[in-house]
């Protein structure tokens, strides 16, 4: 690894938040600070990590996420950009421009805000994104050195979850895990990533026989189907953790998840609240995410807080990909 996370900092933190709520931003801050620490390291070595980060069109949602993420940069010292183009721009001109930034020797980290127009196929434009830049671990290369336990660049959202149960001191060998939803995103890199905690994990989707029944023996359940409320309380074990990666505006204008809080905290021993739970940690990790991109960059790793010269790095950083 070249930037590890002091793990004992952020149970600490978790330790002082209010009892059986997750509280994400908490944790987050706490990572943020672990990330301002690598920023500052890398600084001493004369590096500045750069993120740009590419929305197509000005969907209201995305537009909010950009200024999460650009807000976090600003606090602990990464230097981004934001490239907002239009949604009828042409496949081969988004193409183009990401290929600008994969030859870019500044920028160390690309992101390409999801979702995109209908025109243009996510899979594709992803592909055209360098390994080695791919700070969303979204890249077919980085998802398949998570499968062979080799990744830097692991997916954020299910990577910040892992930072969260750290934090909370959840040993996860042994026991059931319940996955709902098996996207790229979220689902599947999330139930690989309890696998390799040792929890015997179970992905659920659309299909499921009886969800309910699977839940109600799960004693992690990361829900990410996009379903409001599809998880009722009293489907959950006693003394589970519960995170809800769910978000949905109601026509009232309140955010809830794919849990029904309410009943599910009265049964859970932790639970993520919607919104400032997961959220907040996807951010956090996106900025690790690039940390770690710059020193694959510059064949460096921070090491108690300093900036040293890395010999035998393998994986992404010595990939050169080519796409037609």
């Amino acid at each position: 690894m070249v930037f590890q996370i002091d793990f004992e900092a952020l149970r600490q933190v978790a330790a002082g938040a209010e009892p059986r709520i997750l509280d994400g931003k908490r944790i987050a801050h706490a990572l943020l600070d672990q990330v301002k620490g690598g920023v500052d390291a890398l600084a001493e070595r004369g590096v500045e990590p750069c993120l740009g980060v590419v929305q197509v069109g000005a969907d209201a949602a995305s537009t909010v996420y950009v200024q999460h993420k650009i807000r976090a940069c600003k606090r602990v010292g990464i230097r981004s950009f934001h490239r907002l183009l239009p949604d009828s721009i042409e496949p081969r001109d988004l193409y183009a421009l990401l290929d600008e930034l994969n030859q870019d020797p500044q920028v160390n980290g690309v992101l390409l805000q999801l979702p995109l127009p209908d025109a243009i196929a996510s899979h594709d434009a992803i592909l055209r994104i360098e390994p080695r830049k791919d700070v969303d671990g979204f890249h077919p290369f980085n998802l398949g050195c998570l499968a062979a336990g080799r990744a830097e660049l692991e997916p954020c959202t299910p990577r910040g979850i892992m930072r969260m149960l750290a934090a909370l001191g959840v040993d996860c060998r042994g026991k059931n895990a319940v996955v709902i939803g098996r996207s790229v995103i979220v689902g599947r890199p999330m139930a690989q990533m309890l696998v390799r905690a040792n929890a015997t994990v179970t992905v659920c989707h659309r299909h499921t026989a009886d969800l309910a029944a699977e839940v109600r023996r799960a004693d992690i359940v990361v829900v990410a189907a996009g379903v409001p409320r599809l998880v009722k309380g009293d489907w959950i074990k006693p003394g589970a953790v519960v995170i809800d990666v769910g978000i949905t505006r109601e026509s009232s204008g309140r955010l809830v998840g794919d849990v029904e809080f309410d009943a599910a905290f009265e049964r859970a021993a932790w639970i993520t609240p919607v919104p400032g739970g997961v959220g907040p940690m996807t951010v956090a990790t996106l900025l690790e995410n690039t940390i770690r991109a710059t020193c694959l960059h510059h064949r460096l790793r921070i090491v108690e807080g300093r900036a040293i010269d890395k010999d035998g790095l393998s994986g992404p950083e010595n990939l050169r990909l080519t796409f037609v």
